[in-house]
C-alpha cells in the first residue's frame, strides 16, 4: 500500500508540474520579452484562465501526502519552513498579479501587477528546482552535531544557506551550488514549457520569435544537463546504483532525453502541440528519473546517525492507507472532471476569451 500511494503522489505532483509549469513558464516569458500591451494581455491571459485549476494539483498532492505520509509530511514543512513561507508568498503575488493587472486601465497599475506576475513566476521556477535538489541531496536529520542528534532522528532544520555554501557539508542550507544549478534548470525548463504553451494556445506576435529562444535555451538545457548529471555523482556517489540493480528504471530518463532532442526539432513540427509534448516529457522525465535514482528513500540523511526517510518509516498505518483509498477514489473523480470541463471550455486559441476585465 505504500508503494501504491507513493506512485499516486509522484503522478500528482508531476502532473502538477506539467500544468502549472506553464504557468511558471509563461510568467517568465512574460517578464523578459512581452514588449507590447497587446502581447502582455493575451500572455497573461493564456496563464490566468488556467492557474487556479492547475493548482487544484498541488493541493491534491499535499492533502494525499499528510495523509499517507504523515511523518515526511511534518518533517518536510517543518525542515524547509523558511523556504516554504517564501515560495507561499510568491504563489500569491503571481495571482494578485494575473487578477489585478486587468481591474484598472493606468499603465502605471498594470506595469506593477505585471512585474508581481513575471517575477513571482521567476523565483518560483526556481524555487522548486531547488526544492528538488533538496530532497535529492538530504538533510541533516536529527540535526546532529559533533556526532549528537539535536532533535528526534526524522526532524531537520535547514537555513537559508550555509558558510561553506557546499552540499558536501553535513549541515547543508537551502541554497548552495548544487541546488542553484538544479534550480536554473527548473527555470529554463518551464522556460520553454512556457513559451511552447503561448504558442499552443495564442497568436501572440512573438510566436516566431519564441521558437527561436526555444531552441536557443534547449541547447542551454542539454549543457546544463550534462554539468548537473557530473555534479551530481560529486554529491551522491551511489545515484546510479537503482538504474543498474533495476534496468527497467532507464525509461524514465530515456523519456527526458526524447523530449529534450525532440525539442531540438520543434521549428520542423507542423502541429504546435507537438514542442508542448517534448517540453511535457522534459518535466515528467526529469522528475520520474529523480525519484526512480532514491527510491525507496525520500529524504536522504547527510549524516550517518540517523538513517533516512523512506516510504516505509514515514507512512501510516495500513489501516489509514487502505480507509483513505476510498475517499482517494472519490477525490480522483472529482479532481478529473474539474480538469476536462474546464480544459473543455477553454480549448483552442485564447486570445478572444475574456480575463480580468
Amino acid at each position: 500500500m505504500e508503494l501504491f500511494w507513493y506512485i499516486i503522489i509522484g503522478i500528482i505532483l508531476t502532473v502538477f508540474f506539467v500544468l502549472d509549469g506553464y504557468d511558471f513558464g509563461t510568467g517568465i516569458i512574460h517578464l523578459f520579452f512581452a514588449k507590447t500591451e497587446k502581447d502582455r494581455e493575451v500572455i497573461a491571459k493564456s496563464a490566468g484562465l488556467f492557474w487556479d485549476s492547475n493548482e487544484v494539483w498541488l493541493v491534491a498532492a499535499g492533502g494525499m501526502l499528510f495523509m499517507a505520509f504523515p511523518t515526511y509530511y511534518a518533517s518536510i514543512f517543518s525542515g524547509f519552513y523558511l523556504p516554504l513561507i517564501i515560495l507561499l508568498w510568491l504563489i500569491v503575488f503571481r495571482a494578485i498579479g494575473l487578477e489585478f493587472r486587468g481591474q484598472f486601465n493606468y499603465q502605471m497599475w498594470k506595469d506593477i501587477w505585471d512585474k508581481s506576475f513575471g517575477v513571482s513566476s521567476l523565483l518560483i521556477a526556481l524555487f522548486f528546482g531547488i526544492a528538488l535538489a533538496n530532497v535529492v541531496r538530504g538533510a541533516n536529520l536529527g540535526g546532529v552535531e559533533k556526532g549528537v542528534s539535536v532533535y528526534e532522528g526524522h526532524y531537520f532544520f535547514l537555513p537559508l544557506w550555509d558558510s561553506s555554501f557546499s552540499p558536501l557539508s553535513e549541515n547543508p542550507g537551502v541554497f548552495d551550488w548544487f541546488t542553484i544549478v538544479i534550480g536554473l534548470i527548473a527555470v529554463v525548463t518551464l522556460a520553454i514549457h512556457g513559451a511552447n504553451w503561448i504558442i499552443l494556445k495564442t497568436n501572440s506576435s512573438i510566436n516566431s520569435n519564441l521558437k527561436v529562444l526555444v531552441f536557443k535555451l534547449n541547447i542551454a538545457l542539454l549543457l546544463l544537463t550534462i554539468f548537473s548529471l557530473v555534479i551530481w555523482q560529486l554529491v551522491n556517489p551511489n545515484s546510479l546504483d537503482n538504474f543498474i540493480a533495476k534496468p527497467y528504471l532507464i525509461l524514465f530518463p530515456l523519456i527526458y532525453i526524447s523530449g529534450l532532442v525532440g525539442l531540438f526539432f520543434g521549428k520542423k513540427f507542423k502541429k504546435d502541440i507537438y514542442p508542448f509534448v517534448c517540453s511535457s516529457l522534459l518535466i515528467i522525465g526529469g522528475i520520474a528519473s529523480s525519484l526512480a535514482s532514491m527510491f525507496p528513500v525520500i529524504l536522504p540523511s547527510t549524516n550517518t546517525i540517523n538513517e533516512p526517510l523512506t516510504i516505509y518509516n514515514t507512512a501510516a498505518p495500513e489501516y489509514g492507507l487502505s480507509v483513505a483509498l476510498n475517499w482517494g477514489i472519490v477525490g480522483f473523480i472529482l479532481l478529473f472532471v474539474y480538469m476536462i470541463i474546464q480544459k473543455r471550455l477553454t480549448s483552442g486559441k485564447i486570445d478572444n476569451m475574456d480575463y480580468g476585465h
